[in-house]
């Protein structure tokens, strides 16, 4: 296991060494860590689940390591397990090519269901012999196939940490679990939640993990009276009580320091829409509230699965950029509030479109704020 983490001392040598043809503007501190992290991320959704891809998917970490691009984020379910083992062979290659660990951000997602031989033909079978006999979950903690357990959570942790011959993650998201709140409700799925971020902070505790976070899909994008809406300031709750549980200190502090939500073009909700209390007298956008509040924003989506790497609504709005991916970028990673865009990499082609973008400058506050115009 390699030992390490992301650190303030790391990061900036890394800023100043393999990111210095990148522009001004490119990095941003990550909280009261002062990380330097990348304002462009690769992720590791996209490929199809073979020999080919791993190469393809190693190749491109190994080469955005080595171009400024200091972000990776992946899941456990990615590729039937396979995305680990390509983000690792790409580590391998930049570690080997100069990168320390301490100069990389490395976060994992979990709570989708691992199925390391494929889609099963009876998920119900499956789940009893893999999942339920190990004791890692119950029927009632799985809504289709997410499993919102703390046991099933905590194996994951392992097994990431494992699969990416890590000692320590940089961070630790829980994938969409507002998907349990049609089938439970709110406060049963809250519930739940808590109990995985005390099994978080206890591996924080034990130097597994640096922080954890929520990835979500709709939960910070919908208005706040639809079902699927959850707060900032009740997921900090949920953490505070977490930590002094596993502190055994009511002065705990959380370590519940990111969230991640889809942004592009089409999904602006995060910006857009106005539905957080912040607790500090105001409501703001998910994007502000999480600034206010001490989270880190890492969004997804950015090309929006391909999408907008052909589409080209900003055309107009951004110019002296190459095609619409490297606009698409341009505009995720340019938006006040976000820390880091992710955008999944399995085509070289769309590397070079977010180097390219690395080594331009992100849009000015003025000139972002004219791609927008109030609703009549």
């Amino acid at each position: 296991m390699i030992p390490g983490h992301a650190t303030r001392a790391g990061t900036e040598a890394y800023a100043a060494s393999f990111g210095a043809a990148c522009a001004p503007g490119h990095y941003s501190g990550f909280l009261n860590q002062h990380l330097q992290l990348s304002s462009l991320g690769v992720g590791g959704f996209p490929g199809a689940a073979d020999d080919a891809a791993d190469e393809a998917v190693a190749r491109i970490v190994e080469r955005a390591l080595l171009s400024g691009l200091n972000v990776l984020d992946s899941a456990v379910h990615y590729r039937y397990g396979r995305a680990l083992v390509a983000l690792r062979a790409g580590l391998e290659r930049a570690f080997a090519g100069g990168v320390a660990r301490e100069q990389v951000f490395v976060a994992i997602k979990g709570g989708f269901l691992l199925f390391p031989e494929g889609q099963p033909a009876d998920l119900e079978r499956w789940f009893d012999a893999n999942i339920a006999a190990r004791g890692l979950g119950t029927r009632a903690d799985l809504a289709g196939a997410h499993l919102l357990s703390a046991p099933y959570l905590a194996w994951q942790l392992e097994f990431a940490r494992a699969a990416l011959g890590l000692e320590t993650l940089d961070a630790f998201l829980i994938d969409q679990p507002e998907v349990h709140i049609r089938a439970i409700g709110k406060e049963r799925a809250n519930r739940k939640l808590a109990r995985a971020f005390a099994l978080l902070e206890q591996a924080v505790k034990e130097g597994r993990l640096r922080q954890y976070g929520v990835a979500t899909f709709d939960a910070m994008r919908v208005e706040t009276d639809h079902l699927l809406f959850q707060s900032i300031a009740s997921l900090q709750g949920l953490a505070e009580g977490a930590a002094q549980t596993v502190h055994k200190d009511p002065r705990a502090r959380h370590h519940l320091r990111l969230l991640q939500l889809p942004f592009n073009p089409a999904l602006t909700e995060g910006f857009t829409r106005f539905s957080q209390a912040t607790g500090q007298g105001n409501v703001a956008s998910t994007l502000q509230a999480a600034h206010q509040l001490g989270l880190y924003v890492m969004t997804s989506h950015a090309l929006g699965k391909g999408r907008f790497a052909a589409a080209d609504p900003l055309a107009a709005g951004i110019p002296g950029l190459a095609n619409p991916a490297q606009r698409a970028l341009q505009f995720a990673r340019s938006t006040p509030g976000v820390g880091t865009a992710l955008a999944g990499l399995s085509t070289p082609a769309h590397l070079d479109d977010m180097l390219a973008v690395a080594r331009t400058p992100p849009l000015a506050r003025q000139d972002y704020a004219k791609l927008f115009r109030r609703a009549e």
